[in-house]
């Protein structure tokens, strides 16, 4: 077996891992409703790395399996009755919520795995591959690229009405307020900075709550209920 072959498997694994979430869930669940975009988003990697996108393709696996087990994990804290990260915690109060649209539920998601998740799985990757951030950057910014084209697709398939209503519908101005650009510019920063601060594990740990609350609240809002 060859060393990338080796690190195929626990893509395959994560992907399978999702997919079992979505026949698992009702569709309308804002967990499941999350889970098909991300499994888009893993899919999509996954091909990208089969067919040679990525030019350093054992880090793109790393990467991308160390990112979806930080999602899976804060699915099975809840399926065992532990608390989630504080950033995933609104999806999952708010998970049945009538008063919440798809599109919320995708972005909420989004910004937990992103936000906070994402920074992580950078210093993950670099101390399995024992190598620094600058050397996965080419592979954060191929997977942010997708997912910046996926929310683009997002969007247009779950923003509700006509167009000529969207400017007033109250959705289009809560969205309106969270970029995925923004929280990936955001999340290289945290990333590097928690490279940096990997020899002081009390400032390292102080950061990443912060970040983990932060975020949270971020998610809290794109979560607000809006009237039909």
């Amino acid at each position: 077996m060859s060393q990338l072959e080796q690190f195929v498997t626990p893509v395959d694994t994560v992907v399978s891992r999702m997919r079992a979430l979505d026949e698992e869930l009702p569709e309308r669940d804002g967990i499941a409703v999350f889970n098909r975009v991300y499994l888009a988003v893993t899919e999509a990697v996954d091909r990208g790395i089969d067919a040679g996108r990525f030019d350093d393709a054992r880090a793109a696996i790393t990467l991308d399996v160390r990112f979806a087990e930080r999602y899976l994990r804060a699915v099975e804290s809840v399926a065992v009755e532990r608390r989630p990260p504080a950033c995933w915690r609104p999806l999952f109060q708010y998970r049945r919520h009538p008063g919440v649209r798809p599109l919320q539920f995708a972005l909420a998601g989004i910004n937990a795995h992103i936000g906070h998740d994402l920074a992580l799985a950078v210093v993950d990757t670099c101390r399995t591959l024992d190598c620094e951030p600058v050397d996965v950057e080419d592979e954060f910014d191929r997977v942010g690229d997708l997912l910046v084209s996926l929310e683009e697709r997002i969007r247009e398939d779950l923003m509700p009405g006509p167009d000529l209503l969207q400017i007033a519908d109250p959705l289009t101005h809560l969205l309106g307020a969270w970029s995925l650009e923004r929280a990936r510019d955001a999340t290289w920063t945290a990333a590097r900075a928690l490279w940096a601060l990997r020899g002081l594990p009390d400032v390292a740990q102080e950061f990443t709550e912060r970040l983990d609350t932060a975020v949270g609240f971020a998610g809290r809002m794109l979560l607000t209920p809006l009237p039909d």
